[in-house]
């Protein structure tokens, strides 16, 4: 039997600035945002990278050693909990941009939450330049399911390598929710809607300042870069790009990895 699932997902982008270092701060702004963002019934929430700390690493005080005091368990921390339980409440996966305890120190990570607020996994950046050497890099790029389907996450610069997106397309992602903090000039927005056109992926770009949705097919869905409403809401047509990726003209299916050599 064919497994069902939903044409659309209304996908929730936070966008304010948060405190750097101030935890509790950034929580009860996350749960006042999230107090508004409960009422358009999103499928998903997403957060800016390292929301939850305020993205430390560009400040000099904070080393790789140190780093640890501002990172969270995702199963164990109090901020994390009360994060799950609105997903439960909710029924709304959310994507938390924070800084995670990992081995040897600390990831810039995106923890995820499923519908009945449970832990289901984090991905840690892997692109990580300058400052953000100061995190322990990410090693995989795993895809997570969803009863929507499969969908990746990737972290600020990691959009800039094509390698991700296609690593991600290829494992069945039908849909990249992007955490960041960085650029969101002209630029970036080619970015982003070049990673969505040549791997038939929509992007969720989720900046502080911008919220900037892109289709399957490159075009913007939605960009706002205010920061003043707290959050940007739409839709994302899944059932688009199941239709896209079907066809056998699709860049996906026209691939030659036979002559993809170095």
């Amino acid at each position: 039997m064919t497994e069902k699932f939903p044409k659309k997902i209304r996908v929730a982008a936070v966008r304010s600035y948060p405190a750097k270092g101030d935890l509790d701060a950034n929580l009860e702004r996350l749960m006042e945002i999230l107090g508004q963002v409960g009422r358009q019934h999103p499928d998903v929430v997403v957060t800016p990278e390292c929301f939850l700390d305020g993205y430390l690493a560009f400040r000099s005080d904070v080393t790789r050693g140190n780093m640890v005091r501002w990172a969270i368990d995702p199963e164990r921390s109090p901020a994390a909990r009360r994060v799950a339980e609105w997903a439960r409440t909710h029924r709304c996966w959310v994507i938390l941009g924070c800084t995670r305890r990992v081995r040897g120190g600390a990831a810039n990570s995106a923890v995820i939450f499923d519908r009945r607020g449970r832990y289901v996994g984090a991905y840690d950046k892997v692109h990580c330049r300058g400052d953000d050497r100061k995190f322990v890099p990410g090693r995989t790029l795993p895809v997570f399911k969803a009863d929507f389907g499969r969908f990746g996450v990737m972290i600020c610069a990691d959009r800039r390598w094509p390698e991700t997106v296609r690593t991600l397309a290829l494992q069945g992602a039908l849909v990249i929710f992007n955490p960041t903090y960085g650029q969101q000039d002209e630029k970036n927005s080619w970015l982003v809607r070049t990673r969505s056109f040549e791997s038939e992926t929509p992007i969720v770009f989720t900046h502080p300042g911008q919220s900037l949705f892109t289709d399957a097919k490159g075009e913007v869905l939605l960009d706002e870069r205010t920061a003043e409403s707290g959050f940007s809401v739409a839709e994302i047509n899944l059932g688009g790009v199941r239709a896209l990726r079907a066809n056998p003209g699709s860049f996906l299916n026209q691939r030659r990895p036979d002559a993809y050599r170095l």
